[in-house]
């Protein structure tokens, strides 16, 4: 008892240093913002923060803009937002001296002097990537991610980086170490996650461009429910060398980086910076496919497939007239609409992706847990996933009549045999074929789908995992899958929701709509979707969807 005791202890004294130093870095952020305006009071940092990406990097290339004013208009807006939503977990200092080095070589990378912010889980020199695991802390990086350094290479400066679930394998955004991270337009509701502080930090204007990762959604709830733009791209389009994932070695659900911001513009400059020579020479894994301005560029109609509801998760009514209102501006402006009917998507969630990511019965999962303080809010779930096989096997029988118990079905009846995952992996490989020939039959260049939302009640998304339904099944398939704010919710949208029952009527339902009230004003997104390796063509229609 006494061991434990100290043990619990030292524990705590990690995560009040972790605190500390996430408190000193706001206080720097703070002094080095307040130096500055003191040098130069007459800079005006509002029409700074009030310039989309692309015309900012103009000006900074041109030289119209002198980098530190732009550096230091968001330090300063940054401190800001993370005051009002706990969004950043560490200031990175040295981006001062990169700041000043920046302004001798004279190299204006496409990025040159843009602040950009990154995830926690994405390694940063000299920084902890935590993934609010206590024994992460004090274990800084070596070097920096594959990503970071092409950032750097192009001009970019990191300057924070933002906080993430306990695990990343959550889609709120909180952990033992930082706590909770709030919505920037609604402190009571999630910022999303695992991507939260990004969202939050973007959606409050802190930051112009950030990168983020995603393996069932996360760089897309925190887009959708902070009202910006996100691109997941396929699996291995950007660089991952670097980057900490929540479950190391799965294979069944594709993990991605990718870009968040508050256009479209932002997200395009974002991939066709990190698309170069550089990124290709770091990592040989990564196929040498340089942006494709042509396929981005293009204005020849699309011919688009689209579904409000995956007959799985029931959309809240904003969700679907979010889908409904934007296939006719595109139907509208000349282009094609073609419904596309989703099948056995339960089937996908449970079988594919929590069968797959937990495939060695979750023991990679438990044991990053070990040793830590709190086990987050999945204490049903660790109790499952250490009960011997035999018990497994009987809830698993008890829970097929009830949909009530579905998601545990996925937990309790994990594989065990190498030839069992082997089949599953060729059970995805024939599900993504198939994908891809009804995609071809009816000739479909792209596709509009709902996304979740508008954001949850802070604490819903750990009662609601089911709801990832709309993201994973493109982590599954390896689509390249972008977000982009369509419309509010409105009163009508509210009373609506109060005659929603969902597809099973169960408890996950009857607090999805819970989860769902007292949303008006909140943004709703939509889903937009290309096949494998067509990011360009992804971005291309999120922007059509953009400008509608």
């Amino acid at each position: 008892l006494l061991l434990r005791w100290r043990r619990r202890r030292g524990l705590w004294r990690k995560v009040k240093e972790a605190r500390q130093r996430q408190e000193r870095s706001l206080v720097q952020m703070e002094m080095a913002v307040r130096r500055f305006r003191e040098q130069l009071p007459s800079v005006n940092m509002i029409s700074i923060l009030s310039l989309p990406l692309l015309e900012l990097s103009r000006k900074l290339r041109d030289g119209s803009l002198p980098p530190e004013h732009v550096f230091y208009a968001y330090v300063g807006k940054a401190l800001q937002i993370a005051t009002e939503t706990n969004c950043i977990t560490e200031y990175l200092q040295e981006s001062e001296t990169q700041l000043q080095k920046a302004k001798m070589t004279g190299k204006l990378g496409l990025l040159y002097g843009v602040p950009v912010s990154i995830k926690d889980s994405i390694d940063c020199q000299g920084h902890d990537s935590t993934l609010g695991f206590i024994k992460n802390i004090n274990k800084p990086a070596a070097e920096d991610s594959v990503v970071v350094q092409v950032l750097r290479r192009q001009g970019a400066i990191p300057f924070v980086k933002t906080n993430v679930p306990q695990s990343l394998i959550s889609y709120d955004c909180k952990n033992l170490i930082f706590g909770q991270t709030f919505n920037p337009l609604l402190y009571t509701r999630s910022p999303g996650g695992s991507s939260g502080g990004e969202g939050a930090l973007i959606g409050g204007g802190g930051s112009i461009l950030g990168f983020g990762t995603d393996v069932g959604g996360s760089l897309r709830f925190p887009a959708a429910f902070c009202g910006i733009c996100a691109l997941k791209p396929t699996g291995n389009r950007l660089s991952k060398k670097g980057i900490i994932s929540g479950v190391l070695g799965q294979k069944a659900v594709v993990a991605a980086v990718g870009p968040m911001a508050k256009d479209v513009e932002s997200l395009a400059l974002g991939m066709r910076a990190l698309l170069c020579e550089d990124m290709f020479n770091l990592d040989s894994t990564v196929p040498p496919l340089p942006f494709n301005e042509e396929v981005y560029s293009s204005t020849q109609p699309l011919r688009i497939g689209y579904y409000e509801t995956d007959f799985f998760t029931m959309p809240s009514p904003a969700m679907r007239r979010a889908v409904r209102e934007t296939k006719q501006l595109l139907e509208d402006a000349g282009h094609t609409l073609v419904p596309f009917e989703l099948t056995n998507v339960d089937y996908v969630i449970f079988n594919f992706c929590v069968r797959g990511i937990f495939a060695d019965g979750a023991t990679s999962f438990l044991k990053m847990f070990k040793g830590e303080l709190e086990k987050s809010s999945m204490g049903l779930f660790f109790w499952l996933a250490k009960s011997p096989n035999w018990l497994k096997s009987v809830l698993s029988w008890i829970a097929k009549p009830f949909h009530l118990l579905m998601p545990f079905i996925g937990f309790v009846s994990f594989f065990s045999t190498v030839d069992e995952v082997w089949s599953l992996h060729h059970e995805i490989e024939e599900f993504c074929h198939q994908f891809i020939a009804q995609w071809k039959k009816l000739n479909l260049d792209v596709m509009l789908c709902p996304m979740l939302g508008p954001a949850l009640g802070i604490g819903y998304p750990g009662k609601l995992s089911v709801a990832v339904s709309y993201t994973m099944l493109y982590n599954a398939l390896d689509f390249p899958a972008g977000v982009v704010p369509v419309t509010m919710v409105t009163d009508k949208d509210e009373e609506e929701l109060k005659g929603y029952q969902g597809y099973f009527r169960d408890w996950w339902d009857r607090t999805l709509a819970k989860a769902f009230r007292g949303s008006v004003g909140l943004p709703v997104a939509v889903q937009c979707v290309a096949l494998p390796w067509q990011e360009e063509l992804c971005l291309r229609f999120m922007k059509e969807v953009e400008t509608l």
